[in-house]
């Protein structure tokens, strides 16, 4: 009888003693992942017609919130839904230029001198994802590879041109409103490389050229972006 009761009490002590290790991990399990970012990029132009060229330093500027949602035990993989803004400039030898029938442009060649011109968005922005990472509750340097599509709307966007004589601004209403396009984000602990591959113009269809060659850039971003819980 004796001998009973002394292993009863052993399995209610391993028992409880079990429970409280579950329990314990069970709420180690809640930590989520990389909810706020910012990032910077460089701004390339895909598709350039002939003798149309970059200049300057074409940058982007990107900074919100995602939702983390784990989707396995260990929270090495989930999904990701977030909602934030970004700032792109594109600087180019492409010219607008507004008249009374709209916006027309024009090559800048080398006998035009200036110091900058550009297309310049600001941008609401709704990245997706699917990610993985091999962090633990108790490790916060771990690789991570998140994949998926950013969707965006322009909710302003200018082209702008100066020299050593004017500042000349002005609302494009030639860019397009919606774009979206491929996102991949590769690295480890603070840094880690940014890459957006738009699937969409960044004008809208049917502007070009005098000539008629169609402006149909599209941007190709890549730079760095850091993750905070």
């Amino acid at each position: 009888m004796k001998g009973s009761l002394i292993l009863l009490f052993l399995l209610i002590s391993f028992g409880i003693s079990a429970q409280e290790v579950v329990l314990y991990d069970q709420e180690d399990r809640k930590y989520l992942e990389d909810q706020f970012y910012a990032g910077v990029t460089y701004n390339f132009l895909r598709n350039l017609p002939e003798d149309v060229e970059q200049r300057n330093l074409s940058y982007g500027l990107q900074g919100g919130f995602i939702k983390d949602i784990p989707v396995n035990w260990d929270r090495t993989f989930g999904l990701g839904i977030g909602l934030g803004y970004a700032i792109n400039s594109y600087y180019s030898n492409v010219r607008a230029n507004k008249v009374n029938s709209g916006i027309e442009y024009e090559l800048l060649d080398g006998t035009t001198s200036y110091k900058r011109n550009k297309i310049e968005t600001h941008v609401i922005e709704m990245p997706l994802q699917i990610r993985w990472r091999n962090s633990t509750p108790e490790e916060y340097k771990f690789w991570r590879v998140y994949a998926g599509m950013k969707f965006g709307y322009v909710i302003g966007g200018r082209s702008k041109f100066v020299d050593n004589t004017a500042k000349i601004g002005f609302s494009n209403s030639d860019i397009r409103d919606f774009h979206y396009g491929l996102t991949l984000n590769i690295g480890f602990n603070t840094f880690n490389i940014h890459s957006y591959y738009s699937l969409t113009s960044l004008f809208k269809e049917g502007v070009a050229l005098p000539s008629g060659t169609p402006l149909d850039l599209q941007p190709l971003q890549i730079g760095l972006i850091f993750y905070i819980l």
